[in-house]
């Protein structure tokens, strides 16, 4: 009987529900469970199927080259360092992704991330723990330009609800074309001119040696110091050094941060102690239906490879292997 190991960092409940829907669909299966708090490494080596995280694997540090059974890693987001990154992954192993159900949930994140920057909520929740009557004015998202750095199916989510707003969307990718709800589209070579309209850069483009720290002190100086900055992409997409800098002589005037270079963020970091910086623990695809938004893909993957049928598995993701 082929063996999934269920390889996650979620709260118990939450991982049963993978555990029992799989289950139920899939009766042949041998299904193991494990997290940071137990030993896992035995369960790797054994498994022929792993769903997981790339964060999670780059996190609690799995080596594939011990998964001596594997044959295909299902990953449970969109990201895939931690995984296909790893240079003992065999070439002739699977990986698959869940590429298109974040719209949504990452699109609220981005939205709330924003709102609760320009209303400055956190301001209110310090005020409300010491029962403080404070007011200020909060800062409209309508009139304001957004500009979304990396445009995939997230920002072709964000866009119009930014648009809804009455907010004008600016988009930033690798190659230029026309999206539904974008006001104008740049390449990244042109990011540096049209930073200086930007009232809130969003950051959605996938981590990658292209990517790595690409977001640095040259971005935050040409940024308006009324900017702020929301990251929902990738940690090591951002110079965090470079952000605390911007951050200490107010070249920004916040940032909404959901995502780390490490992970979770340790605890003497500095990013901490802004009180203009709100921060997230890698929260802003996880939501209440992600469950359901996720095992559609799962379970046709799961047809097909039991099937033998890998050709016709979704979201499959070329590697060297």
């Amino acid at each position: 009987m082929p063996r999934l190991l269920i390889l996650l960092t979620l709260p118990p409940d939450v991982i049963e529900q993978y555990r029992a829907r799989i289950g139920a669909q899939f009766p042949e299966l041998t299904i193991d469970v494990a997290d940071q708090h137990g030993s896992f490494m035995p369960l790797v080596r054994t498994a022929d199927i792993i769903l997981t995280f790339g964060q999670v694997m780059k996190n609690l540090k799995v080596d594939v080259k011990d998964a001596v059974n594997m044959k295909w890693i299902q990953a449970l987001g969109t990201g895939l360092d931690g995984i296909t990154d790893q240079p003992t992954l065999k070439p002739g192993v699977i990986v698959t992704n869940v590429h298109g159900v974040h719209g949504q949930p990452v699109s609220e994140a981005a939205l709330a991330g924003m709102l609760a920057l320009s209303r400055d909520i956190p301001r209110a929740v310090r005020a409300q723990d010491k029962r403080a009557w404070v007011r200020w004015p909060a800062r409209l998202l309508d009139g304001k330009t957004v500009g979304i750095f990396g445009v995939g199916a997230i920002a072709e989510k964000l866009a119009p609800k930014c648009k809804a707003l009455g907010m004008k969307v600016i988009g930033i990718s690798t190659g230029v074309r026309p999206v539904v709800g974008f006001d104008r589209m740049h390449t990244r070579d042109e990011l540096p001119r049209v930073l200086p309209e930007l009232d809130y850069l969003v950051l959605l483009t996938p981590y990658s040696t292209e990517t790595h720290n690409i977001i640095d002190a040259k971005v935050f100086a040409a940024m308006k110091p009324a900017s702020y900055l929301v990251n929902l992409a990738r940690g090591g997409i951002v110079d965090e050094d470079a952000l605390v800098d911007a951050l200490r002589s107010s070249k920004l005037a916040g940032a909404a941060l959901d995502v780390f270079q490490k992970e979770p963020l340790p605890a003497d970091h500095p990013l901490w102690s802004f009180e203009n910086v709100i921060i997230t623990t890698h929260q802003g695809g996880f939501c209440d239906v992600y469950v359901d938004l996720a095992m559609p893909v799962i379970e046709h993957n799961m047809r097909c490879f039991l099937a033998g049928d890998v050709k016709k598995m979704l979201n499959v993701i070329p590697h060297a292997g």
